[in-house]
């Protein structure tokens, strides 16, 4: 093993805002970035990876990243989401929530059986499949990582948890690639346009501003950060009530939730009060967490452990990005409606059934500047990759490595 140097977390998040910053003036300067809708931070992001790759292939030293503060920029991203969420949006998702979790599950299903016969096909155990399939594409490197000794125990395959690693990694790159194609594919080629177009941005600020955004100063970024603190703090004591009655979440989890109550208490006991939810002054804030999350991840990929698979990686990789690809055209898209929120949550869902819920989060952020907002979109899919997911995907997977 080479020399593994330290990245201290804040020397990490320091690193994770000049790659953020270099991958907005790539964008601006490469119209073909901007036209396929790849987020600021995916482009600086996946550069800084290939540098860090190159420094590990020419001079065999191991970056290690300490990444605190890029969870803890996830938590306020996801807080800032919960704020957002009104009443009458989620009741206006139910349907199509409930859509997108049965479609999740069927994606679920078919990505473990194309992982299956991948592995059958380059002699790993068929119950490793799941490792090329649903745990480490929707379920993501944490999912990956808690699944891998279970394939090990229950297969005897060795270099599991790197296995899962390695696949994660490279979906999570090829999710961050296709979100942003798709929707121009659906959105252009269509010519869909928002139902509601003076609604606000739920995350981040529109590209061209139409001079009637409200404005932002310090006492609206005060107001923001102050309710985001507050979902933060009781999404912690939720979490610990959860964890208390054993049952496992992530943080960001519970302060998703918080912040859906609080926002609504908030605007139910105090109606008169200046706003929070849907203000430019949140969208910012939340558009700022999760580029300097997804920068920071990108950053820190381990593309070279990608290599060591060869070309079992690349042919089950190849199949299941084509998998998710026709399903979000020619499946999600019109089941889900075959408008404007459909082809938003399109972009998402290609990141998310390959990624992580923040890619998908970006894709559908890059997609909405640019062509106008969709609220129910930034609170259908979240709610479905934090609350229902993980509860899914366990259940298959358990099934499968106990067959």
């Amino acid at each position: 093993m080479g020399h593994v140097i330290e990245i201290p977390d804040f020397l990490t998040a320091t690193l994770g805002f000049a790659v953020y910053l270099i991958g907005a003036e790539i964008n601006a300067r490469v119209a073909a970035l901007r036209n396929f809708n790849i987020p600021e931070p995916v482009t600086g992001g996946l550069l800084a990876s290939l540098l860090v790759l190159l420094l590990y292939l020419l001079f065999d030293v191991e970056l290690s990243f300490g990444l605190a503060a890029r969870d803890f920029l996830l938590v306020l991203f996801f807080a800032g989401i919960g704020l957002n969420a009104r009443l009458s949006d989620l009741i206006a998702g139910g349907k199509p929530l409930f859509l997108l979790l049965i479609l999740t599950l069927v994606t679920i299903v078919f990505q473990n059986v194309i992982g299956a016969a991948g592995a059958a096909m380059f002699g790993y155990p068929a119950q490793a499949g799941v490792l090329f399939g649903s745990a480490s594409l929707i379920g993501g490197h944490g999912t990956a990582i808690a699944w891998a000794p279970d394939v090990a125990e229950a297969t005897g395959l060795d270099g599991a948890t790197e296995l899962g690693v390695a696949v994660a990694t490279l979906g999570l790159v090829l999710a961050a690639l296709v979100g942003g194609p798709i929707a121009r594919l659906l959105v252009e080629g269509r010519g869909l346009t928002p139902s509601r177009p003076e609604e606000e941005h739920s995350v981040g600020l529109p590209d061209e501003d139409d001079g009637h955004m409200a404005r932002i100063d310090h006492l609206t970024i005060m107001r923001v950060l102050l309710y985001l603190n507050l979902a933060i703090i009781s999404g912690y004591i939720l979490s610990e009530a959860i964890s208390a009655a054993g049952l496992k979440l992530p943080l960001f989890v519970p302060c998703l939730i918080m912040g859906i109550v609080i926002a609504n208490l908030r605007d139910a006991v105090f109606p008169g009060a200046p706003k929070v939810s849907r203000t430019p002054s949140l969208a910012l804030i939340s558009e700022f967490a999760l580029g300097a999350f997804l920068a920071m991840s990108l950053m820190s990929l381990q593309l070279w452990t990608i290599a060591e698979l060869g070309l079992a990686i690349a042919v089950i990789m190849t199949a299941q990005t084509l998998f998710a690809v026709l399903f979000v055209l020619w499946v999600l898209f019109p089941v889900m409606g075959s408008n404007y929120r459909a082809a938003v949550l399109a972009a998402g869902f290609g990141g998310f059934a390959l990624g992580a819920t923040p890619t998908a989060i970006a894709n559908m952020t890059a997609v909405t500047k640019r062509y106008g907002p969709s609220p129910i979109a930034f609170i259908v899919l979240p709610l479905v990759s934090a609350f229902f997911v993980d509860i899914a995907n366990a259940i298959v997977i358990q099934t499968i490595v106990n067959f």
